[in-house]
């Protein structure tokens, strides 16, 4: 596996002309890089110590509207700057680019040069820093699941995102034949990001009509998160390069089964995983069962920083391999939390709530936040349920609309303390300007429905 690129050896290819350019990228509230394109010189002789991006690009919505309500930054105070600093730690090669290296960078306001609290890098990294506290390191995989469509972002906007046509015709999970079609995207895909210093194990055929799975080795969270975003980045623009669309969207067709983004976790110390008792009942140590009972305590409060969007909460529903409990079983796909490798070292909780439209950083950050939390308290993990848990009644339900996670948040005492009120509060401003986005639109559906029947 390449190495994240090192800042000398940046510099000696900016000298003979192999890089010309630098993507200085911070990663916003939805988990997108944005940020500047440098000159190669420009950068190895300056940038690499910082540059500046306007304050908005933390309090805009997808559409990159500037809401009011927040409490950061307003047309009010001017829209300043923040300070993008770029960690050179996160160099590395984009080989689909020609001549191009990026690096991922930390916010830092203007005048104090103290990280910006409600970054997505920063908030990861304060739950990160509690539990090296605690001696403790977290690993972490997501995978990333999306759809792959037969023609162009550019094509599917010009005709209004209607007629979409995904790649493939019938349900691929695991299908060798249909992947085989889409190794154009998919095979330059993996070799890209693993050139690109991004680990990736393997890519798949997911449950559905042109559905894709991408899964990268576990790593220590950030870098999980750094990679995440990273390998999301270059599916766009790789199945751009070769005119096909990727959509990371939760649910885009009523009829279709919608794309998770499941996180695997454990915890660590010196090398040890933390999680395995060989004497214990499934190979759960004391730690892994108080931590996992805190996943399932707060899951509710932690479920907006895991289905961020109104449209998030369709791909909530039974049938579907997305849960609609928060309970756990073991090795069993319809939970919300799933025990996998359960008797080995390799021991590890899933969290299959949240969505591939998720910010890894903050849904990584929720999730260590609820772990600690259960460790902190010594929360009971109750018994694992098995069988067809769409059908158990008496079981927590994940909040069913984007209002409901959005109050549980605001309402969420250890999310306040482990976040910070002021972050807290800034995503509840996101969660409700979503909300009142929707509220405003008269949809397709609405019109059909009672355009004359009304």
């Amino acid at each position: 596996m390449p190495t994240p690129l090192t800042f000398d050896a940046l510099k000696q290819q900016v000298i003979d002309g192999t890089v010309d350019t630098v993507l200085v990228c911070l990663v916003d509230m939805q988990g997108r890089l944005m940020g500047k394109r440098f000159h190669a010189q420009n950068f190895v002789d300056s940038a690499w110590e910082e540059t500046h991006a306007c304050n908005y690009l933390l309090a805009t919505d997808l559409e990159m509207a500037t809401p009011d309500g927040y409490a950061s930054t307003s047309w009010q105070s001017g829209y300043g700057d923040y300070v993008m600093k770029p960690d050179l730690t996160t160099l590395r090669p984009m080989p689909w680019l020609e001549g191009t290296v990026m690096v991922l960078c930390d916010l830092l306001d203007h005048h104090t040069h103290e990280e910006v609290p409600h970054s997505p890098r920063a908030i990861l990294k304060r739950q990160i820093a509690r539990l090296e506290a605690m001696g403790l390191t977290a690993m972490m995989a997501t995978e990333l699941e999306f759809f792959l469509f037969e023609d162009s972002f550019d094509a599917i906007r010009k005709r209004d995102f209607r007629d979409l046509a995904p790649i493939s015709g019938y349900n691929e999970d695991y299908h060798i034949l249909q992947t085989t079609k889409e190794e154009g995207v998919m095979r330059p895909l993996r070799n890209h990001l693993v050139a690109a210093g991004v680990p990736v194990e393997n890519t798949k055929g997911e449950a559905e009509t042109g559905q894709e799975e991408l899964n990268i080795r576990y790593a220590e969270a950030l870098a999980c998160a750094d990679h995440h975003t990273i390998a999301k980045h270059a599916t766009k623009e790789i199945a751009w390069q070769n005119g096909r669309a990727a959509s990371f969207l939760a649910k885009w067709h009523k009829d279709k089964v919608g794309s998770a983004a499941h996180i695997h976790q454990s915890l660590w110390r010196d090398g040890e995983p933390v999680f395995f008792d060989p004497d214990a009942d499934l190979g759960m140590s004391e730690t892994m069962r108080h931590y996992c009972a805190g996943l399932i305590e707060y899951a509710g409060q932690a479920t907006y920083f895991l289905a961020p969007y109104i449209n998030s909460y369709k791909r909530f529903a039974p049938g579907t391999f997305a849960p609609t409990k928060t309970i756990w079983s073991v090795d069993n796909r319809t939970a919300g939390f799933r025990l996998c490798a359960d008797g080995t070292k390799g021991v590890r909780m899933e969290c299959r709530i949240g969505g591939s439209d998720l910010n890894p950083y903050l849904a990584l950050a929720a999730q260590l936040a609820a772990g600690m939390a259960g460790i902190a308290q010594k929360l009971t993990l109750p018994p694992p349920t098995t069988g067809d848990i769409y059908q158990s009644s008496d079981a927590p339900e994940i909040p069913r609309t984007l209002r409901d996670a959005a109050e549980a948040l605001t309402g969420s005492a250890m999310l306040r303390e482990a976040m910070g009120d002021d972050v807290i509060d800034h995503y509840t401003r996101a969660a409700t300007w979503e909300i009142e986005e929707f509220d405003r639109t008269v949809t397709d559906y609405e019109v059909a429905r009672g355009f004359e029947r009304a």
